[in-house]
């Protein structure tokens, strides 16, 4: 199932958007998933023929969103016109958390409601999937008053009634999402409205770590059922990539063609378990 699987570059931080795109091809992983200071440091205009001249399919660009901070207008239209540039149509939102010095979750959770309401038609025109990535709570006040799958539902439900727009959907990291009772149903529901824009996976690790961010791990290495997942993920008649994305500090020391390796090998190891 390796033809299913991408690297997202931020597992390999490392790496230069060039280097992370010759171990792709050197390894026969057919996706990557970027992010855009990756590609800033690259140029936008030679990113987008690095990638393309390599083969690859952009299963994603992150990321957009935080709508709670000045100026996330004309941001999140430059990530819109950078998908379209790099070949990609799913931009991730990471939504953004509480306004700077105000603890009114409410109001931060209907400014994103707006915010995504108002990005939706201009990345529609452009042919842009946004895709809310619901994450874990612990990271609700800084960067993303979403939490559940849910909640990122509700908010595309809104959108769609508001602006008839139907390109707003979800991504969905197992990371950030395996807590939740209800993930399963939603995932269905996801499913059902053709909403599952991206499939993200790792395992959460533990100890958690003093900076929670790092408390990803390969597949396999922590509490997650990832397998159950991608099951469900696959019951919806999801025919997309599995992008593989880890924030770990020794994972990122580690040579990248190692931990490209260690990708591949989970990865085939997770769909086999499927079958």
């Amino acid at each position: 199932m390796i033809e299913q699987l991408s690297l997202n570059v931020w597992t390999t931080k490392n790496w230069s958007l060039a280097e992370a795109v010759a171990g792709c091809v050197e390894q026969g992983v057919p996706g990557i998933g970027l992010w855009r200071d990756k590609v800033a440091e690259h140029g936008l205009d030679a990113a987008a023929k690095l990638v393309r001249d390599a083969g690859l399919t952009v299963t994603s660009l992150c990321r957009g969103g935080f709508f709670t901070s000045p100026d996330w207008l004309a941001d999140n239209h430059a990530a819109v016109d950078e998908c379209v540039a790099l070949g990609t149509n799913v931009l991730v939102l990471v939504v953004g958390g509480l306004y700077r010095g105000s603890k009114d979750l409410p109001a931060a959770r209907a400014a994103v409601t707006d915010g995504i309401a108002e990005l939706a038609p201009y990345a529609e025109r452009r042919g842009v999937k946004l895709a809310i990535e619901p994450l874990h709570p612990m990271f609700c006040a800084d960067r993303a008053v979403v939490s559940t799958l849910g909640q990122a539902l509700d908010i595309a439900d809104e959108v769609a009634v508001r602006t008839g727009c139907r390109n707003v959907g979800v991504c969905i990291d197992t990371y950030h999402i395996w807590w939740d009772p209800d993930v399963f149903k939603q995932i269905e529901r996801a499913g059902a409205g053709d909403r599952i824009h991206a499939f993200q996976v790792c395992d959460f690790l533990l100890p958690i770590p003093a900076d929670a961010l790092l408390g990803r791990g390969h597949v396999g290495d922590g509490v997650i059922d990832v397998a159950a997942f991608a099951r469900a993920v696959q019951a919806t008649g999801y025919k997309g990539f599995t992008e593989v994305e880890i924030f770990n500090q020794e994972i990122w020391d580690t040579p990248g063609e190692q931990t490209l390796r260690t990708v591949i090998d989970r990865h085939t190891q997770l769909f086999a378990d499927l079958d």
